[in-house]
């Protein structure tokens, strides 16, 4: 969710989407707004995701305190870098995140912190060509739950135009890399995608494939009832998000 209507959430929710992505690095979501959707996610019955701004404990705490039970963490290249996204999303004596759910606690349990260590999900971002070098280090760093490819990102990083899908065999070996280090180690592979994509990606191995843009979607609507009422064509735009 790049914007910031908690009715959307709750709308993509009730259609049968499996969790609701409020992005917190690119999106224009405030953090209120976005406790806001990720309490409109969980009443349809999806999971609420947050892909935090930065791989810093204040904007992964604050996004789980909120409610979210997964994180997707931006920009990690090295084992290090997994290991801090790691720390602060769990409780000592595993982790150093901070204790005060005030938003989680109210939502799911009373019980909360002794269970979150085991419930909520660390996802790391693989998109960079440093990143590719040191992918079996970062999976194999402990509490890694799955990794999470931009592959617009990942494009630019390879010298590729910045698009979600280069049929270049370096853009393709890469996230083949990132198939196989998954597998190797047992963590979840993940993916940006968008409705056409999606098919490939899950046929190729990704079990976490997140389609359907909100702001993409406002944008297809209103372009396509525009055009239907001046009998022209529907306006094009770029399919992409990294």
């Amino acid at each position: 969710m790049f914007l910031r209507e908690p009715m959307t959430a709750e709308a993509a929710a009730r259609l049968g989407y499996d969790y609701v992505v409020i992005d917190l690095q690119h999106g224009v979501a405030t953090e209120d707004e976005a406790l806001a959707m990720m309490q409109a996610a969980q009443v349809g019955g999806a999971i609420p995701v947050a892909r935090v701004a930065t791989n810093q404990p204040m904007n992964i705490g604050r996004a789980l305190d909120a409610g979210a039970l997964a994180v997707i963490v931006p920009l990690v290249n090295t084992a290090d870098d997994a290991r801090r996204a790691v720390d602060a999303c769990r409780y000592a004596p595993v982790g150093s995140r901070s204790y005060g759910p005030v938003a989680a606690i109210s939502r799911y349990s009373d019980d909360y912190a002794r269970v979150a260590n085991e419930t909520v999900c660390c996802f790391v971002m693989v998109e960079t060509v440093e990143a590719l070098g040191n992918l079996d280090e970062i999976v194999s760093v402990p509490g890694i739950d799955g990794v999470y490819v931009g592959p617009v990102d990942l494009s630019l990083t390879l010298g590729l135009a910045p698009q979600p899908f280069n049929p270049e065999p370096e853009f393709m070996a890469a996230v083949d890399a990132v198939l196989d280090a998954c597998a190797r180690h047992g963590v979840t592979p993940g993916i940006h995608a968008n409705e056409q994509l999606a098919p490939m990606w899950v046929d190729r191995g990704f079990r976490l494939v997140t389609v359907g843009y909100d702001q993409f979607s406002v944008l297809d609507g209103l372009g396509r009832a525009l055009s239907t009422s001046r009998g022209t064509e529907p306006p094009t735009r770029s399919a992409g998000y990294r």
